[in-house]
């Protein structure tokens, strides 16, 4: 039989699970780790050859992940610390980011779907700026440098009858942004991550690859202009759940493990195809959305540096 395969878009688990299974294949990847605040942990993932690229299934490149249980929560302080934090690690991945650029911010994701409009939720809240730039000139902010910030929804295969990539690829050939930034929600492997982690990464992105619907990747090369992403996992495998609890059983009762090796090395295509997300996702979608828009708002602002 083959074995459950329980997805995720997060480099940080993709590393965890290689190190349960084989120290071996660690083999170029580095890892970094701190608490940046009392409960805020930060991991650095940087995948630095094809060979461990294979391995964790993930493209070369750095994965910044950034965890804090209090995101769950509606401390207003606490989202602003957040945000800040991000900010920092975003600055860290952006190319000469303090350099004037022009940067098309694109948020992924369906907006009737409420655990898929991360993306979309984020956009609404941003900073745009190019169309006042373009029309009245830096001066209009009273800036003597200032970044043009675009933005886009491409909206879901389903409504538009083309690739999320087809559409952004249009969009880059006109506007000739010199950066893009991605906004998705993404499928953890631990219930425990859920709308509590966000991960940033100099990858670019594969939408919809965590829960098994692959659509074009959206990545410097295919894209031709430096691609950053940023998600939040919204949704966890439902098969997720019940390898933990069948794990907690094997802990407690000595027929727990039987039970849990049976579910690992069995399919079941209805487990495979479900997700379950929390009860409160439409105030946690929408508290998040802002969280992560006041980030890249405070990465892009150029500060005290662009004043007149």
């Amino acid at each position: 039989m083959e074995h459950f395969q329980i997805r995720t878009d997060l480099a940080l688990e993709a590393t965890e699970s290689i190190r349960k299974q084989n120290a071996e294949h660690m083999s170029g990847v580095m890892i970094e780790e701190y608490d940046a605040m009392e409960d805020v942990h930060i991991s650095k993932v940087r995948i630095t050859s094809k060979n461990a690229a294979k391995n964790m299934g993930k493209p070369m490149g750095t994965y910044i992940t950034l965890e804090a249980p209090g995101l769950q929560e509606s401390d207003e302080d606490y989202h602003r610390e957040i945000s800040e934090e991000l900010a920092r690690h975003l600055k860290s991945v952006l190319p000469d980011i303090e350099d004037e650029k022009s940067v098309l911010v694109v948020g992924l994701g369906n907006r009737d779907v409420t655990a898929d409009s991360l993306g979309p939720g984020t956009v609404d809240n941003l900073f745009i700026t190019r169309h006042i730039i373009k029309e009245y000139g830096k001066q209009a902010y009273r800036a003597s440098k200032m970044h043009s910030i675009s933005s886009l929804v491409p909206g879901v295969m389903a409504k538009t009858g083309m690739e999320t990539s087809e559409i952004i690829k249009g969009v880059i050939k006109e506007t000739q942004p010199d950066i893009v930034i991605v906004i998705d929600a993404l499928a953890a492997r631990s219930t425990k991550r859920l709308n509590r982690t966000v991960q940033i990464t100099d990858t670019g992105i594969h939408p919809g690859s965590g829960v098994g619907n692959h659509r074009n990747a959206l990545t410097k090369e295919s894209l031709g202009v430096p691609v950053i992403a940023i998600g939040i996992p919204m949704v966890v495998d439902a098969g997720t759940i019940v390898c933990d609890a069948l794990e907690k059983l094997s802990h407690e009762y000595e027929g727990g493990k039987g039970s849990l090796d049976y579910f690992r090395n069995s399919t079941d295509t209805q487990l495979s195809n479900m997700y379950v997300t929390a009860k409160n996702i439409d105030e946690t979608t929408k508290r998040l959305s802002y969280t992560l828009s006041e980030a890249i708002n405070i990465a892009l602002d150029m500060g005290q540096e662009g004043q007149t």
